[in-house]
């Protein structure tokens, strides 16, 4: 596997376009096959996400997939179901696709009608872009982002020949269970929709559910995983699966190191769980820490607060037994083992490592073999004024 540029365009048969007007932006992704999704699990889910759900659920294939920013067409009842249908019917007269055939995603505000006709008036202009072009990827990437300060993309090329490319947004509303995150992954592989489906759910427990900014689930979080086939190879899906894995865990690094404020990317990592699913309970649960992510932005040494956080986090644990350890990729200091606290000089070399731009938490809990990794960011004061000003 080798990483290639060019974002979705890289993937055979896929085409995309976008553009960004102050706020709102329109990006429009061509690109025909087998598809499968995964979405919110928030109970008020958006108009968007309801239409595109329903629509793999009958279908199991997406022709092309149009995204609006600056309006997340949530909590609007029967009108925001129609605007939502209104946006699939434009995109499919443009592609010459039956309208069950288009994904409509958005992202913005909620509560608040979307302007169809900011939609139906630009996409021509959009359409007229449509291109393989590396450049029109960066568009289409630039037109879904709302508070998101650096483009999501990724591709690669497995050693078979077959790519894999992803799109994506986010940087608030991030967890439990993706947040305001929109993903767009295609593949030229030749794969049916039930093998995508079963990929894209083992990728995505390991990815985008493994990440936190604030702890808030958003009400239109979509991730879309669709086969254009153009490659003509039909690969071994545990390749497949390792070069999805891996498109996917970079997409979720970048949305936490984007989180809104946030000046580092936090990485912790939990080994010697007694299971999988208290591997990941301790992870989140560190990663989510206000304190511990508000330490981190202020270099502070504080590392009980990610001791208390393992304590807390519902997972079997037996205190004389965790370790702890702080890192920045490249130097590393032991602050815990296996119950005993370090002496009082490793606080100095962590304070150091602090002040990196990607802080490494180590904890071994020396129960069991499982191992997991959450990603999140620090918690900054830049974080609650963009916050308090949103929609202001």
């Amino acid at each position: 596997m080798r990483s290639i540029d060019g974002g979705i365009c890289a993937v055979r048969g896929v085409h995309a376009a976008g553009l960004k007007d102050d706020y709102m932006g329109l990006a429009l992704i061509e690109g025909a096959g087998p598809s499968a999704g995964v979405f919110t699990r928030n109970k008020v889910v958006a108009a968007p996400v309801v239409l595109t759900r329903d629509n793999l659920e009958n279908h199991k294939y997406v022709a092309g997939t149009i995204v609006n920013s600056g309006n997340a067409n949530a909590f609007t009842g029967e009108k925001g179901m129609a605007d939502a249908r209104e946006m699939a019917k434009a995109a499919a007269s443009k592609l010459g696709v039956h309208e069950s055939h288009i994904a409509v995603a958005s992202t913005g505000v909620i509560g608040r009608f979307l302007d169809v006709g900011w939609v139906k008036d630009h996409l021509d202009e959009v359409y007229g872009a449509l291109s393989a072009d590396p450049q029109e990827c960066r568009n289409a990437t630039k037109a879904i982002m709302t508070t998101d300060l650096m483009e999501k993309e990724v591709s690669v090329e497995l050693e078979c020949g077959v790519r894999i490319g992803g799109i994506a947004k986010g940087s608030g509303m991030i967890e439990p269970n993706m947040g305001t995150m929109l993903a767009f992954i295609y593949t030229d592989a030749i794969l049916s929709a039930d093998t995508l489906k079963a990929c894209l759910v083992k990728a995505n427990d390991s990815s985008f559910n493994m990440m936190v900014v604030d702890g808030d689930t958003s009400t239109n979080d979509m991730a879309l995983l669709t086969a254009t086939g153009a490659s003509s190879i039909a690969p071994d899906v545990a390749n497949f699966q390792r070069g999805l894995d891996y498109v996917l865990v970079e997409l979720a690094k970048k949305i936490a190191r984007d989180g809104e404020g946030a000046t580092k990317l936090i990485e912790v990592q939990v080994n010697g769980a007694s299971d999988l699913a208290d591997a990941r309970k301790v992870a989140k649960t560190i990663v989510r820490s206000p304190l511990v992510k508000s330490a981190i932005y202020g270099h502070d040494p504080n590392w009980g607060r990610v001791i208390a956080a393992a304590g807390y986090s519902g997972a079997s644990l037996d205190q004389d037994k965790i370790s702890l350890e702080f890192s920045d990729g490249k130097n590393a200091v032991t602050l815990v083992d296996h119950g005993q606290v370090a002496d009082t000089s490793a606080n100095r070399k962590l304070k150091s490592i602090m002040e990196s731009d990607t802080v490494i938490i180590s904890v071994d809990l020396s129960l069991g073999g499982a191992f997991a990794v959450a990603w999140g960011c620090d918690l900054t004061y830049d974080y609650v004024r963009i916050n308090a000003e949103y929609t202001t």
